[in-house]
């Protein structure tokens, strides 16, 4: 009787190629631990680094401290602006309480901030697309103080009031899902047929790399496991894509989160990481899974990441 029934424990592991850190994360946590060891602790750093809490509590156990207000930060400290960006208004108030500053802002991010400045002083106003709340989109729409209006999906198209049409642009948050960006765009152009795109797609390398690897990973298995923080915009899109595509997908902070349950009868499952989630963790979850039954581990085929970006002046070893 035994050998006609179904096996309830995985056999393999799908590893998705690439995953992981990107390299604007790379940079970002390597900018704040650098200014620990030049400056000594404590470091601050407005908001969280990145979105991922395994990482914002090692930065914390080496001395650096999260805050959201620049009030909380004393006369002649080291501050460090996260990955994701700041508003016109928060980087002039820093400057001028005399802080020492290191702007970890990924530099696709910056990417978007210079060409907002640029279009702005040529007269264009701006459709943003991105989540309401996220600190990216207050960042780039905090560079300028007025002709920046922001949709989250395509239905808020039809509410947005520019004051002219002649010159208007589209930029986008950077760890938005491709598919649901394109949608929004299309509805914009739909409204403002004379909108200016981006020269390049907004959507940031590594977020289209994770989400294409998504793509090719989810016909080959049974379920999905997405690693990321509840915060990390780009890691809720993955699991949202696995979804969309048909695969039952769930997102863990940590293999503790991981229920025993969503494996059973599931031969293959498919592994993945958001941009700010961690190897360790990967690596905890992968024996955890081995631990529920898994016998094996495949890495999938896939593009292998090389950019690297340079820290700012004062950290250069």
């Amino acid at each position: 009787m035994n050998e006609t029934q179904p096996n309830l424990t995985p056999q393999e592991i799908v590893l998705a190629e690439p995953r992981g850190f990107c390299a604007g994360v790379d940079r970002a946590i390597e900018i704040v631990e650098k200014a620990l060891q030049k400056f000594g602790r404590p470091i601050y750093v407005r908001h969280e680094i990145v979105h991922n809490t395994y990482v914002v509590n090692d930065l914390k156990s080496k001395g650096a401290i999260f805050i959201e207000a620049l009030d909380d930060v004393p006369p002649g400290a080291t501050l460090v602006f996260s990955a994701h960006g700041v508003s016109k208004a928060i980087q002039e108030d820093a400057r001028a309480r005399g802080f020492r500053i290191f702007d970890a802002t990924c530099p696709l991010v910056t990417k978007v901030h210079v060409e907002v400045a640029k279009l702005h002083k040529e007269g264009y106003e701006f459709i943003m697309i991105g989540h309401k709340g996220h600190p990216e989109v207050e960042g780039t729409m905090g560079q300028l103080d007025h002709g920046i209006h922001l949709v989250e999906d395509a239905a808020d198209v039809a509410h947005v009031s520019p004051a002219q049409t002649k010159k208007l642009a589209v930029v986008t948050q950077t760890t938005l899902s491709v598919d649901d960006a394109a949608q929004i765009v299309a509805a914009v152009k739909a409204r403002f047929p004379q909108v200016r795109e981006p020269k390049q797609q907004d959507i940031c390398y590594a977020t289209q790399n994770r989400q294409d690897a998504i793509k090719i990973m989810s016909p080959q298995v049974d379920l999905m496991i997405v690693v990321g923080s509840p915060t990390s915009s780009n890691s809720n899109r993955l699991a949202e894509l696995a979804r969309k595509l048909g695969v039952d997908s769930y997102m863990v902070d940590s293999a503790d989160e991981l229920q025993a349950q969503w494996l059973e009868g599931r031969q293959r499952v498919g592994l993945t990481a958001g941009a700010s989630a961690p190897e360790i963790l990967v690596k905890q979850v992968i024996d955890r899974i081995k631990a529920l039954g898994a016998v094996s581990v495949r890495k999938m085929d896939g593009i292998e990441e090389t950019i690297k970006f340079p820290l700012p002046k004062g950290l250069k070893v």
